[in-house]
């Protein structure tokens, strides 16, 4: 019985250090090796400082930037250790109430939008967390954040053509706009 409870503590003793050590050293070193950017969290820097990542949104309240899609991480917006979606279906009394407030809000910052207000500026993504909107939200929120920056529409519309990604293998998913690359080329490009 001794030896086969010393053989047992041996086995899990060895597991161990096998899985719980040596593999994730192996799998870190190769990550940082072949995909370093990603591997420390494809963060976004300025100034030589991080400002965000380009994986998960930041929320941006103040009018003069562009917005992104609501979080689904509430409290906290944008918290990448809760990522998930609301789990509230288009029946949901909560999730109209939810999108009525956010129009609401949208209404209220830009007051001479009649435009329809784009999905996804209103309705959170499946993981709560997307940096990214599509050319119609961006195109809805630009007169707004020209106005408030003074600046010239066109020059607005440029920027975000130039955050604006395409597809994927030029067939896969939709274009879409990276709102953190896009509010800073604003504050680096506004007077």
């Amino acid at each position: 019985m001794s030896k086969l409870l010393r053989q047992s503590f041996v086995l899990l003793l060895l597991m161990t250090v096998i899985t719980g050590v040596l593999y994730p050293l192996a799998a870190t070193g190769l990550a940082q090796l072949i995909f370093p950017h990603q591997a420390n969290g494809s963060l976004v820097e300025r100034d030589g400082k991080p400002v965000g990542s380009a994986l998960i949104g930041q929320s941006f309240t103040d009018p003069k930037y562009f917005w992104g899609r609501p979080s689904a991480t509430a409290p906290n917006p944008y918290n990448a250790s809760a990522s998930s979606a609301s789990n509230q279906g288009p029946t949901n009394p909560a999730l109209a109430d939810a999108v009525k407030q956010r129009i609401a809000a949208l209404r209220a910052a830009d007051p001479g939008n009649a435009a329809p207000v784009p999905v996804d500026l209103v309705t959170a993504s499946g993981s709560g967390l997307d940096p990214q909107i599509s050319p119609a939200a961006a195109q809805y929120q630009l007169a707004r954040v020209a106005r408030l920056r003074h600046m010239d529409v066109a020059r607005v519309r440029s920027l975000v053509q130039r955050c604006t990604q395409g597809r994927q293998l030029g067939l896969l998913g939709e274009p879409r706009v990276d709102v953190l690359k896009l509010n800073l080329a604003l504050d680096a490009g506004a007077p």
